[in-house]
């Protein structure tokens, strides 16, 4: 079964069950956190719950349930390396990236992002390939509400546009004792920089081709919000693949 299909299954169970808790768990696992520093400006829109899918490795799935947020080598800022006892590391173009994250204009220090993506081929670590865990992280926003992962750009996998996942929880400790994220979601790579980097990059493989057939307007995770929307779900990309890539988003909490 392709990774398209297993993600499809995921979208309509999950999705309706996050949506119902939205409002209290985001209110609840995050009413702790502090939220001195002040941003400037209009509030941010709450980015939308979207599916988990079905390679989190979060404790909600697999058999046993496989789960990489209680160990303590998953708090990290590189993620391109295997932890914990495995090894390996994954191969592309490297990424660094910044995420802020947000209640309205009010960043949320403390808070915890877990962010997992796929390789450069299209495969999930422990799914796809159970020897490996990389191409996972935790991590601490600083007191700006920032946290910086240093990863790769995705493959497009078929059936998917390039993204990547994360889940928000009010702190560090949250995340490993197994509570509910108050936010969990995907972020949308700029189909440019992608395009012309798979072009160029044989350890990318089928990707270009799988996002020509694949537009972000199709994507099923991507393609119920309007322009405005999906632009605030799409990271914003700079660099090349001779100088690796920088990239920087904001994620909002309702």
């Amino acid at each position: 079964m392709s990774q398209f299909y297993r993600d499809s299954a995921w979208l309509l169970g999950r999705r309706q069950v996050l949506g119902g808790m939205a409002a209290s768990v985001g209110t609840a696992a995050l009413a702790g956190s502090s939220a001195s520093v002040l941003a400037q400006g209009t509030a941010r829109p709450a980015t939308p719950i979207e599916t988990r899918g079905p390679f989190p490795a979060d404790g909600t799935n697999g058999r046993p349930r496989l789960n990489v947020l209680g160990n303590p080598g998953v708090i990290r800022r590189d993620i391109r390396s295997s932890f914990g006892g495995m090894a390996g590391g994954a191969d592309g173009a490297p990424l660094e990236l910044e995420l802020q994250i947000l209640r309205g204009c009010v960043p949320l220090p403390g808070s915890a992002v877990y962010l997992w993506q796929n390789d450069a081929e299209g495969a999930y670590s422990l799914y796809d390939r159970a020897e490996v865990n990389y191409l996972r992280g935790l991590q601490a926003a600083d007191p700006s509400g920032r946290v910086r992962f240093c990863m790769i750009v995705p493959g497009c996998y078929g059936g998917r546009y390039p993204h990547c996942h994360f889940e928000i929880f009010a702190s560090l400790q949250d995340a490993a004792s197994g509570a509910e994220p108050a936010l969990v979601s995907q972020l949308a790579f700029p189909a440019e920089p992608c395009r012309a980097l798979y072009r160029t990059d044989a350890r990318y493989g089928d990707s270009l081709a799988n996002l020509e057939r694949l537009p972000i307007e199709r994507d099923f995770v991507f393609a119920d919000a309007d322009t405005a929307g999906r632009a605030r779900q799409t990271i914003a990309l700079t660099g090349d693949v001779q100088r690796g890539y920088q990239g920087a988003a904001t994620v909002a909490v309702a």
